[in-house]
């Protein structure tokens, strides 16, 4: 039977209105390299699902091209470097981490680490300023009524333009340093005896001269960091036209999307708006290119070892690349090595080079025995993800502490870059590979890794449609934001029961003196009379 055309149409009325309250329209502020890598498959779910996601980019980055076809929108603003700069920063970043750091005393690293910190904040105002002091591109963003803004906070100032545009703001964090942003200004408990600092490379099991050096690493690293917070405090106070200060502000977040899991972190205390979503990036194995799945299955029963140190690392000099190519001609697997540059003069017969390999698939792959990773949070999840063992030889940054995380799980050994010799590789290779609890360790990781209520993925997109449905997550954040450092440590009520009871006892004792002093003057006056 024809339905009448006004019926048609209030149905068609009533589709859209359902479509417009159910999807969302989600800004996301810029990001760079694996931060990058971790977000856009949290945003291709959001697009899955009908929203309508914007990402913001500058025109100097180094991994986002705003020219490709994506299926979210990108949103290009302009800053005042160039990718060249951009480059010779993290260039100059590497090179510390890898070359130098072992050579300087602890105050020079820290020494050193600050003016790195100071580079990277004029980076970040540049950045800032493209967005904030850009009438046009400030006012395109307002008229698009966004439902929430999705950032990672390495990069500064989604708070503010989060605030500027009156929506809430969704974290997705790896760590900071020293867990600095989530003590201080997320709040998160992080008791020193038991929660070891990021980039200290301690485990929960510390001796007493570990828990010193941890509380230690805590005061040095957040002194660093209000040092460094100052001048972010300057920018916010300038851009609000009032005082404000960085914490303050990121403080403000709703939800704190922690790229982690128990898989890989040390059992912790949380808070309800931090939510453990380590992995989101992982997925199922593709089948491999033609030509490489030949090369692996001529591998026979002693199957494959995959080798990458990353996407920053270019070129290895030709000492180490030399003797890496030696160490892997020694064992009876067949190696895949991402390498970019030159290639070794050692490379035996049983090793291919690529200048990219789809590493994902490869960890997935059955005859994958071995990982050879330089420890980034990305390759180790999608090593738990599929169950494989690790050779670690860690370069900078979070890689030395991920990699202790995994050696103190037994999914993996440590290799030092700068010291290791050839055999040193062929040991480690040999053990993670010949020793079954390697295996079995990380085969357990990877069950805990899949044993859970819904994948990372879909638990983050979750947070962040929570987030749109209810304006906000307020209700999770807790009292301790509003309370004064004295205050949240009770000092202040601490200070009131040590007078009450210095009071007390000051009483007590001018009582028993006052009645000593009574009853001997009280028997020395009545013998007088006597």
């Amino acid at each position: 039977m024809k339905l009448p055309w006004y019926i048609s149409v209030c149905a068609i009325v009533q589709l859209c209105f359902t479509v417009n309250v159910n999807c969302g329209n989600i800004l996301v502020w810029h990001s760079e390299g694996s931060h990058w890598i971790n977000l856009k498959p949290v945003l291709d779910t959001l697009i899955d699902r009908g929203h309508r996601v914007t990402v913001l980019v500058q025109n100097a980055s180094l991994y986002m091209d705003p020219t490709e076809e994506a299926r979210f929108i990108y949103e290009p603003f302009n800053v005042s470097t160039s990718i060249q700069e951009m480059t010779y920063f993290f260039e100059n970043m590497i090179h510390f981490h890898m070359h130098e750091i072992d050579h300087l005393s602890y105050l020079q690293i820290h020494w050193k680490g600050y003016h790195l910190m100071k580079s990277e904040f004029k980076f970040s105002i540049k950045i800032c300023d493209g967005v904030l002091r850009s009438e046009t591109i400030m006012g395109k963003l307002r008229r698009q009524k966004y439902d929430v803004m999705l950032a990672d906070p390495i990069y500064p100032c989604s708070e503010l333009v989060a605030e500027v545009l009156g929506i809430p703001l969704v974290y997705s964090l790896r760590f900071s340093i020293a867990n600095m942003w989530e003590r201080l200004c997320g709040q998160m408990p992080a008791p020193p005896s038991f929660v070891p600092g990021a980039m200290v490379k301690l485990t929960d099991k510390m001796s007493f001269t570990e828990r010193l050096w941890n509380f230690l690493f805590y005061v040095s690293q957040d002194m660093m960091a209000y040092g460094y917070w100052q001048d972010m405090d300057a920018y916010y106070s300038e851009i609000r036209g009032k005082p404000s200060t960085y914490c303050e502000m990121m403080g403000k977040a709703d939800i704190w999307l922690i790229r982690t899991y128990w898989d890989f972190d040390y059992p912790r205390p949380f808070l309800p708006n931090f939510k453990f979503v380590g992995g989101i990036h992982c997925k199922p194995a593709k089948p491999l290119p033609a030509d490489m799945e030949e090369f692996v299955q001529s591998s026979g029963d002693y199957g494959i070892v995959v080798f990458t140190l990353g996407s920053m690392i270019k070129n290895l000099t030709t000492e180490r690349g030399n003797m890496i190519a030696s160490a892997l001609g020694q064992i009876p697997q067949k190696v895949l090595w991402r390498l970019s540059g030159q290639k070794p003069e050692t490379l035996a017969p049983n090793t291919r080079v690529y200048d990219w390999i789809p590493q994902n698939d490869l960890l997935g792959h059955p005859k994958t025995r071995a990982f050879i990773t330089h420890g980034g949070t990305n390759g180790i999840y999608e090593a738990i993800y599929h169950g494989v063992p690790m050779v670690g030889i860690p370069l900078f940054a979070d890689q030395p502490d991920n990699m202790v995380h995994m050696k103190t799980k037994g999914a993996a050994v440590i290799m030092d870059f700068n010291t290791m010799k050839t055999q040193d590789l062929v040991d480690g290779l040999n053990t993670v590979i010949n020793e079954p609890l390697y295996k079995e360790n990380a085969m357990r990781l990877s069950r805990i890794h899949h044993d859970r209520p819904m994948s990372p993925k879909d638990e983050a997109v979750f947070w962040v449609e929570f987030t749109m449905r209810n304006k906000g997550a307020k209700h999770l954040r807790v009292q301790a934001h509003d309370l004064t450092w004295y205050q949240y440590h009770s000092l202040d009520v601490f200070t009131f029961l040590l007078a009450i009871t210095i009071f007390l006892t000051l009483l007590l004792v001018k009582s028993c003196l006052f009645c000593f002093r009574w009853c001997c003057y009280g028997v020395k006056s009545k013998r007088k009379t006597e």
